[in-house]
């Protein structure tokens, strides 16, 4: 069974203060607001319920850690660059994310869930810089991979790979469709250090 399906939900943070034990390996996920990152997370677990999605972006305001097997966990980010949000509520989730990044030892790689349809905006850049400089690996999923055509898709995923250049993973995704799934499950795996299936 794959170490994902055992999945649950540990605790959300609001400050540093909150963060589970910096123990074991995690790896975080980030994106846009409507990037479909909780989408992302329950299609690679196979837990439809375990993030929550919304038809209003924006609704991921804390940092949320769930287990996995062992001392293994993923923890799914505040969204971010939904214009609605006041600015002191970005203001906050801007130093907790960069709280976060400098300060969990347990960080074993981040995947920045961008939309196919519009990758690489500054927030993305923001993301992936942060994780270098936390010294851990990325991992992109070109999400709504569906709503493109074969090509389009193609076209944007060798566009986003020439952008990043070697060792960024890049791929397709479709939490819909289930594209993708067994790809991110495997890029998860070599950062956590677990086996495969």
């Amino acid at each position: 069974m794959s170490v994902y399906a055992s999945a649950s939900f540990l605790t959300s943070a609001n400050r540093p203060g909150q963060f589970v034990a910096d123990e074991g390996r995690e790896v975080a996920f980030a994106g846009r607001s409507n990037a479909g990152k909780s989408s992302a997370i329950n299609a690679i677990t196979g837990r439809r319920g375990l993030a929550r999605t919304s038809k209003t972006p924006g609704r991921t305001q804390l940092i949320n850690f769930f287990a996995l097997a062992g001392d293994q966990r993923l923890v799914d980010l505040p969204g971010y660059g939904f214009a609605k949000v006041p600015p002191a509520m970005r203001d906050h989730w801007r130093r907790l994310m960069e709280a976060y990044f400098r300060t969990r030892a347990t960080l074993a790689g981040l995947v920045v869930v961008m939309d196919c349809r519009r990758p690489l905006t500054d927030f993305d850049q923001q993301m992936l810089a942060w994780a270098e400089h936390a010294g851990c690996p990325s991992h992109v999923l070109l999400t709504k991979a569906d709503k493109l055509s074969r090509g389009k898709a193609s076209a944007a995923l060798h566009q986003t790979r020439r952008s990043l250049g070697p060792g960024i993973g890049v791929q397709l995704f479709s939490a819909l469709k289930g594209t993708g799934i067994p790809e991110a499950r495997q890029a998860l795996d070599a950062m956590l250090g677990v086996a495969g299936d």
